[in-house]
């Protein structure tokens, strides 16, 4: 078996606002290349922080933030969009471009980036192709459910093969049926294209039905790490 290597290390790291609030105490935290982990805690727990750290929305007060073996934590603003580019990030409210077809909102991140026409189109079909949505390209996302509206945002996070696909409640605005559907989406990412996935969530029916690691936070510290994990009320 193929030994994993580590993606992301946190080292010490504690994250207090401007207003007293200290969101993180100390954290440290190893995730390896390959792996699919859910963050899971109630409100107040530091998920949401955590999560923002991972692609600098948030920067630590203290500690390292490795990513890739590039501290991101002391990466200057100017540079964020370099560390972006090499990302995949999915928030829970689409934020997909009401003007543009599903084939141009995925392909417009490659666009931003500079890439050749002709590799546009490849890669982006192929994009929607994995998360099943090759057949609505032309579509806009007012013509498409909740559920499809979120592929469409899987489809343009992965469009450009990223290493690490970083998802923020990705499945927040969706019923269970629809939210299943999501996560299967992102396992199937992860098992064919090797992609690591970070998926934060309340969602104790999808944690407890994908068997992943699961990573318990409660007050800004990790209180539980299980490999094959459960949505456990005590831990958080």
């Amino acid at each position: 078996m193929k030994k994993l290597v580590e993606l992301i290390t946190l080292k010490g790291v504690h994250k207090k606002y401007k207003n007293g609030v200290t969101a993180i105490y100390d954290l440290d935290l190893k995730i390896k290349k390959g792996e699919f982990v859910f963050i899971i805690g109630g409100s107040g727990s530091g998920k949401s922080t955590l999560i923002k750290m991972l692609y600098r929305e948030e920067r630590p007060t203290m500690g390292e933030i490795i990513i890739g073996g590039k501290n991101v934590a002391k990466l200057r603003n100017s540079k964020v969009y370099k560390l972006r580019r090499r990302l995949g990030i999915v928030f829970q409210d689409y934020r997909l471009l009401p003007k543009l077809t599903v084939y141009e909102n995925v392909a417009f991140a490659l666009e931003a980036i500079g890439e050749k026409s002709s590799d546009i189109r490849i890669k982006t079909l192929k994009a929607l192709e994995l998360v099943g949505l090759k057949g609505k390209a032309r579509n806009y996302p007012d013509e498409l459910s909740g559920g499809e509206q979120q592929r469409v945002a899987i489809a343009r996070a992965i469009v450009n093969n990223p290493k690490l696909l970083i998802c923020d409640e990705p499945t927040g605005n969706l019923d269970p049926l629809m939210s299943e559907e999501i996560v299967n989406v992102l396992d199937d990412i992860n098992k064919t294209m090797g992609t690591t996935v970070i998926m934060a969530t309340h969602d104790r029916d999808i944690v407890n039905k994908f068997k992943k690691r699961v990573v318990a936070l409660k007050a800004g510290r990790v209180m539980e790490d299980y490999e094959e994990g459960k949505y456990d009320n005590e831990a958080i």
